[in-house]
């Protein structure tokens, strides 16, 4: 498998857990069952029902906090996706294109962040820094 087949479906399940939780879930679930039926009709079905219960453990997840379950699903959905597009190569076009209809800036997707930190500390001072979740644990 190529890198770019690899990168498409590492976006198409990260892109369809994190809609999941949001108002496009219903269009996100109905162009992946479309694509399946298209290229997998035997498994459309099962495929619309496991974007379901997927949903349900998602939402449990952030509502209980608990981001490795986002993790894990959001792999699993890229492993999936993965085995359906080796299996049948010809799903990355009609794929890139429901990405793009379902996020709009994709493949651009990737967030712009400027993070410019700056501390000083003087004497015994300590300065802790992060440009996104930091854990001190001091004894």
């Amino acid at each position: 498998m190529g890198p770019e087949i690899a990168e498409l479906a590492r976006t198409a399940g990260t892109t369809m857990v994190t809609l999941m939780a949001t108002q496009a879930w219903e269009s996100t679930r109905d162009g992946m069952v479309v694509l399946w039926q298209r290229f997998q009709p035997a498994r459309a079905e099962a495929v619309g029902s496991e974007l379901e219960a997927t949903r349900e453990d998602l939402l449990l997840a952030r509502e209980a906090g608990d981001a490795d379950t986002e993790t894990e699903l959001t792999a699993e959905w890229q492993a999936r996706v993965r085995r359906l597009l080796l299996a049948q190569p010809e799903v990355a076009d009609e794929l890139r294109r429901i990405l793009a209809e379902l996020s709009p800036e994709f493949p651009e997707r990737r967030p712009s962040v400027e993070v410019r930190l700056r501390a000083e500390a003087s004497g015994s001072g300590r300065v802790y820094q992060a440009g996104r979740d930091q854990h001190i644990t001091e004894r």
